[in-house]
């Protein structure tokens, strides 16, 4: 039996034809921040909203104003002092709470820097992601994703986009974990990292949405990763 599973490899190899009939360009780049307060609101602000239109821009500018707040502490420091649903802009009060939630959840969590968070989720030993499971609205996609901004080229943040792919490849799974299996096991087969491979279809269902309307519109927000 394949290392990869009795049924992940033939799906595995499904996904290749997709990625190939589109004409993927998987390209090896190191993605993420070195500001904690950049990873943490990254990750609370990205669920149901367009990334480049909504999530970043506000990233950049929480970065260009608390250009100090590189670790949790001094990043919790300037949450207790200045306005951050000023700062972002951001008004709606749900994703504030997760930004304060993580935040505190890091502190307990004796996390400081990028490389500590990094290492922590990393660590199946560690215990940090069931911690971090106990913030309301982290989930296991925030999870990864949160990996992914630290850095990391080796997991897959299941989104709308990469279940879309997915299904087009014509690979029938059900699960978070399955999807995310299917990609790392194509990635092994064609020779690259799980997070380029997740990043190029990310790009390619995002230009995609972009040309055709297609997407879950709210206010000004797409969902996206």
């Amino acid at each position: 039996m394949s290392a990869m599973g009795p049924t992940t490899e033939p799906d595995a190899v499904l996904l290749l034809r997709h990625v190939d009939a589109v004409g993927l360009v998987v390209e090896e780049r190191t993605r993420g921040w070195d500001h904690m307060g950049a990873v943490i609101c990254d990750a609370a602000l990205q669920p149901r909203c367009s990334y480049r239109r909504v999530v970043e821009p506000r990233v950049r500018r929480l970065v260009a104003a608390w250009p100090e707040a590189t670790t949790v502490s001094r990043f919790s420091a300037r949450l207790e002092t200045s306005d951050i649903g000023a700062t972002l802009p951001w008004r709606g009060p749900t994703k504030l709470r997760v930004i304060s939630d993580l935040t505190d959840a890091l502190a307990r969590a004796d996390v400081e820097t990028v490389p500590d968070l990094r290492g922590a989720l990393a660590d199946p030993a560690g215990g940090l992601r069931s911690t971090l499971r106990t913030v309301r609205r982290v989930g296991p996609k925030t999870l990864d994703y949160l990996s992914i901004l630290c850095g990391s080229s080796e997991h897959v943040a299941v989104d709308v986009h990469v279940r879309g792919f997915v299904r087009d490849a014509g690979v029938d799974v059900a699960t978070y974990e399955r999807y995310g299996a299917v990609v790392r096991a194509a990635a092994r087969l064609r020779g690259c990292s799980p997070g380029a491979l997740d990043a190029a279809i990310w790009q390619h269902m995002s230009r995609r949405r972009q040309v055709t309307g297609r997407g879950v519109i709210i206010g000004d927000v797409t969902e996206s990763r």
